[in-house]
C-alpha cells in the first residue's frame, strides 16, 4: 500500500518538477532626440484679366494689371463658369477669367479657372 501511493506521489509531483518557467522582460526606449512637427501653410491667390492665349491641358496666359501672366494647367485643373458648372469649351482669347492658384511665382499650381461671362 504504501508503495503505491509513493508511486501516485511521484506521478503528481513529477510533471511540477520538470515544468518550464518564462520571463517576461520589457524595455522602455527613449529618444534624446526631441520630436519635430512641421506645418504647411497654403493660400490660394487668384489674377484676373482676359486670356490672350490657351492651350488645353498645356497653358493659359491672362492679360491683367500686372501684363501678361503665364499660368501652366495641370490635370486637377478646372475650367469652370460663375456658377461652379464646368465648361467643356474651349477658352477664347477675351474672355473674362479668375485664375486661382497656389504657390510662388516660379511655380504656380492652378487648382481653377473661373469664366466670368
Amino acid at each position: 500500500m504504501k508503495k503505491t501511493i509513493i508511486g501516485l506521489i511521484c506521478a503528481l509531483v513529477t510533471p511540477l518538477a520538470f515544468a518550464q518557467t518564462s520571463t517576461t522582460t520589457t524595455e522602455e526606449t527613449t529618444s534624446t532626440k526631441p520630436a519635430t512637427t512641421t506645418e504647411t501653410t497654403t493660400s490660394t491667390t487668384y489674377t484676373a484679366g482676359t486670356v490672350t492665349t490657351y492651350e488645353p491641358g498645356k497653358t493659359v496666359v491672362v492679360r491683367s494689371d500686372q501684363g501678361p501672366v503665364s499660368f501652366a494647367l495641370g490635370t486637377a485643373a478646372r475650367v469652370v463658369d460663375a456658377a461652379g458648372k464646368v465648361v467643356t469649351a474651349p477658352l477664347r482669347a477675351g474672355q473674362k477669367v479668375r485664375v486661382y492658384y497656389t504657390g510662388p511665382t516660379e511655380s504656380r499650381t492652378v487648382e481653377r479657372v473661373v469664366v466670368e461671362e
